[in-house]
């Protein structure tokens, strides 16, 4: 169970790291009025990593029986 644990937390400070990779990106490009579909496709990959993110953090939040 650590190791899967360990695992979901390397995964998720990856996707945190995109995330924010792609937010600084995006930010840049839409300065210099780049290509529509191509900030369009970026931010559908960013919103994709958000679910992604918040799925592993409720993975890694135990279950708890109020």
């Amino acid at each position: 169970m650590l190791a899967d644990r360990d695992s979901l937390l390397r995964r998720l400070h990856e996707l945190r790291s995109e995330h924010r990779d792609l937010d600084t990106v995006i930010t840049r490009l839409g300065e210099t009025g780049a290509d529509a579909l191509q900030l369009q496709r970026l931010k559908k990959r960013k919103l994709k990593l958000k679910d992604e993110i918040a799925w592993l953090e409720s993975r890694l939040i135990p279950d708890v029986i109020a």
